[in-house]
């Protein structure tokens, strides 16, 4: 193996190796890339050799793929994220997006209907009245951003698993995708689907859900970080085929786990 690595990826180094270190989530990975991470040990570790920028994107992701796998398997259906007071809401609670709060997508809620497709025995079209019709529960969780900043907030909707129950979704299947009114998208794996605190949100602080923390509906889960709780759904999915997603097309990890 040519272990020469060129002048030009030498000299973003302290970038690529930082960008290394920040997807390996799982422990034990860390500690094991900890001891060689390096750029030549990040090629001996993932048999990449480095020869161009294009080398360096095929190890992140390598190593992006792995993390995903590893926090599959550690993934706890029965581990329930912490849960907090009306008196530890962050007010106000922070408007995330990659646009600003003013492009915040308008839904009119007398024309919206959900429209569901895939492996769904059941997809005729919900309208909010339907949704809101639904059995409702609530939870305070802390939303966590991948940008080092988290907050807690009160949300309330219809828990997930008994929505996909109620429309007859394959469960068996792989993923679960949404795609969005502000043409967002993003998927998750079929275990964080039926996860008791995954949340079909409708309220945010017992009030309808606000236009900047994405009305009509958006899914709340507080086991994953905060750009794989897609906001302003407009079609949800059900599929063994990878969906990818908008962030997650652009290199970050796709189990997005919290």
């Amino acid at each position: 193996m040519n272990r020469k690595i060129p002048d030009d990826i030498k000299s973003d180094k302290a970038d690529i190796l930082k960008e290394a270190e920040s997807l390996l989530k799982d422990p034990g990975r860390r500690r094991l890339l900890g001891n060689v991470l390096t750029l030549g040990g990040l090629s001996l570790a993932t048999g990449v050799i480095i020869k161009d920028y294009g080398s360096v994107h095929d190890i992140l992701k390598r190593i992006s793929v792995f993390n995903d796998k590893a926090q599959g398997v550690i993934f706890g259906p029965n581990n329930m994220a912490p849960e907090y007071s009306e008196a530890d809401i962050t007010n106000p609670f922070p408007f995330n997006a990659f646009y600003p709060i003013s492009k915040a997508p308008v839904v009119d809620p007398a024309s919206y209907q959900l429209k569901l497709s895939g492996k769904i025995a059941d997809r005729r079209p919900w309208t909010l009245p339907m949704l809101n019709a639904l059995p409702q529960t609530s939870q305070i969780t802390r939303h966590i951003c991948v940008e080092g900043w988290s907050a807690i907030g009160k949300w309330g909707g219809v828990r997930f698993s008994d929505f996909l129950q109620r429309i007859g979704a394959d469960i068996t299947c792989k993923y679960v995708g949404f795609k969005c009114a502000d043409g967002y998208y993003t998927s998750i794996d079929m275990p964080t689907a039926l996860h008791a605190q995954t949340l079909l949100t409708l309220t945010f602080r017992d009030h309808t859900l606000p236009t900047w923390y994405g009305f009509p509906m958006k899914l709340r889960m507080p086991t994953k970080l905060g750009y794989k709780n897609p906001k302003h759904i407009l079609e949800i999915f059900v599929t063994n085929v990878f969906p990818g997603g908008y962030w997650e097309d652009q290199g970050y990890n796709w189990f997005g786990g919290s």
